[in-house]
C-alpha cells in the first residue's frame, strides 16, 4: 500500500512537470495553461485528502468492527456533496445573489448554468474552479465524521451532511470567498481556517454533545485498532494539503510556492512539539500523537498560508502543537464531550488559532506578505475576531437546530446492541475478514 501511494504521488508530480509550460503568467481574463495545470493538480490532491487520506486516518483510529463504517461514511459524503455542489451549493456559494449578495449567492449557476467549456474565472476555466472548490465542500463535512464515529445512524450522517452543506457551508463560503460581507470587512482566510476548520469543528462539537459518548467514555475507550493505517492516511493528508493551501492561490506563482513552504514548516513543527509533549508527560512518544500534531499544524497554518512567511509558520506550528494538545484533554476530560477523533480540538481550535495569528504574522514587520494599505495589526485582528465569532455562532446555531430535527425524525444514534456489535455489520452488513 505504501509503495502504491508513493507511485501515485510521483506520477502526479511528473505529470505536472510535463504539462507546466513555464510561461509568464497570463493576464487576468486570459487563459493560462500553467495556472490551469496547477489547479487541476491541486484538485486531485485535495480529493486525495478525503479519499483515501481522511478515510484511512479516521479508520485506523476506531475499533476494527467499525472500520468499514467510517470508510463508508467518508465515501458516501464525498459522493453526496459532489452532486449537491453541482445542483445547488456552488451557486449559493459563488453566484450573484443580487440584493442579498452580502449574505448568500443566487441560483444563477445552479446545475452549472452558464458555465461552459470556454468560461473563464481569472486565468483558469470556471469548470476547473468549480471542481477545485468542490473538493473543499467534500472534505469539510467529511471532517465532522470524526466526531460521531462508532455510534451514529448512517441515515443521520447523510441527512446532516447534506443539509449542513446547504445551510452552513454555503453561506460561510459566500461570506468570505464569494464576495460577501466578511470579505468586505477585510477578513483574511486564505484556504479555509473559517470556511473549513471552524465550521467543521464547531458543528462536530454540537453533534458529539447531542449523541453522547461512546460506551465506556471516558475511562474505557478502546485504543486505535491500527495506528499504522492512521499514519498512512495522515501522510496522504500531508501531501494533499499542498493542493489545499498552495492551490488556493489559484495560480502557479510565488504565492503558491510560499504557501506550500509555510504549510510544510508548520506541519513538521507541530508534529515535533506534540511528540515532545507526549514524551515528557508519558515517557513514550506515540505514532498517533505525532500524526495528530501534524494535522494540528496543517489546520492552524491554513488560513494564513498565503499571508505569512517561514518564521511565522514556525510560530504557527509551535503554538498549534501546544494549544491543540491541551484542547484535546480539555474537551474530553474536563468538558466530558466525546468528540471521538478530536475534530474540534484539532480543526476547530487550530483553525481559530490560525485566523487570529494571521492578524500579526501577515504583517511585513513579522515576515509576512503584508496586510494591505492602511491596515494595522489591530484593525486586522478586529476583523478576524468578527469573522471568527460570526462563523462560530452561525455554525453552532444551525447545527444545533439540524441535530434536534434529525433526533425527532429519523433518529441520531444507533441502539446499544448495534453499537456493541459494531456498525460494520449492523449498518452495512459487512465485516473485515482477515485470513
Amino acid at each position: 500500500m505504501i509503495r502504491s501511494v508513493f507511485c501515485i504521488a510521483m506520477l502526479s508530480i511528473f505529470a505536472a512537470a510535463l504539462i507546466f509550460p513555464g510561461e509568464a503568467m497570463a493576464e487576468d481574463g486570459k487563459l493560462s495553461s500553467g495556472d490551469t495545470a496547477w489547479i487541476l493538480t491541486s484538485t486531485a490532491l485535495v480529493l486525495f485528502m478525503t479519499l483515501p487520506g481522511l478515510a484511512l486516518f479516521y479508520g485506523g483510529l476506531v475499533r476494527a468492527r467499525n472500520l468499514l463504517s467510517v470508510l463508508m461514511q467518508c465515501f458516501a459524503v464525498a459522493c453526496m456533496m459532489s452532486v449537491l455542489w453541482m445542483v445547488l451549493v456552488y451557486s449559493l456559494a459563488f453566484g450573484d445573489g443580487g440584493s442579498a449578495n452580502a449574505w448568500i449567492g443566487g441560483l444563477g449557476k445552479a446545475f452549472l448554468s452558464g458555465v461552459g467549456a470556454d468560461t473563464l474565472l481569472g486565468t483558469i476555466p470556471e469548470s476547473v474552479f468549480f471542481m477545485f472548490q468542490m473538493t473543499f465542500a467534500i472534505i469539510t463535512p467529511a471532517l465532522i465524521v470524526g466526531a460521531y464515529v462508532e455510534r451514529i445512524k448512517f441515515s443521520a450522517v447523510l441527512w446532516f451532511s447534506g443539509i449542513w452543506l446547504i445551510l452552513v457551508y454555503a453561506p460561510v463560503c459566500h461570506w468570505i470567498w464569494g464576495g460577501g460581507w466578511l470579505a468586505d470587512l477585510g477578513v483574511k482566510d486564505f484556504a479555509g481556517g473559517l470556511v473549513v476548520h471552524v465550521t467543521a469543528g464547531i458543528s462536530a462539537l454540537v453533534i458529539a454533545k447531542a449523541l453522547g459518548g461512546r460506551r465506556g467514555f471516558p475511562r474505557e475507550i478502546t485504543p486505535p485498532h491500527h495506528p499504522g493505517l492512521t499514519m498512512i492516511g495522515a501522510a496522504m493528508l500531508w501531501i494533499g494539503w499542498f493542493g489545499f493551501n498552495a492551490g488556493s492561490a489559484l495560480a502557479a506563482d510565488a504565492s503558491a510556492g510560499m504557501a506550500m513552504a509555510v504549510t510544510h514548516i508548520s506541519a513538521a513543527t507541530a508534529s515535533i512539539v506534540w511528540m515532545g509533549i507526549e514524551w515528557v508527560k508519558h515517557g513514550k512518544p506515540s505514532l498517533v500523537g505525532i500524526v495528530t500534531g501534524m494535522v494540528a499544524g496543517l489546520a492552524t497554518i491554513t488560513p494564513g498560508s498565503g499571508f505569512v512567511g517561514p518564521m511565522g509558520a514556525l510560530v504557527f506550528g509551535i503554538l498549534a502543537g501546544f494549544v491543540c494538545y491541551w484542547s484535546v484533554g480539555f474537551i474530553k476530560q474536563k468538558v466530558r464531550i466525546d468528540d471521538s477523533l478530536d475534530v474540534f480540538a484539532v480543526h476547530g481550535v487550530g483553525g481559530a488559532l490560525g485566523i487570529l495569528l494571521t492578524s500579526f504574522f501577515g504583517a511585513e514587520a513579522l515576515g509576512g506578505m503584508g496586510l494591505g494599505d492602511g491596515i494595522t495589526m489591530g484593525k486586522q485582528f478586529g476583523a478576524q475576531i468578527v469573522g471568527l465569532v460570526a462563523v462560530a455562532v452561525w455554525s453552532l446555531v444551525i447545527s444545533f437546530i439540524l441535530v434536534k430535527v434529525i433526533q425527532k425524525t429519523t433518529g441520531l444514534r444507533v441502539s446499544e446492541e448495534d453499537e456493541i456489535e459494531g456498525l460494520d455489520i449492523t449498518s452495512h452488513g459487512e465485516r473485515i475478514h482477515l485470513n
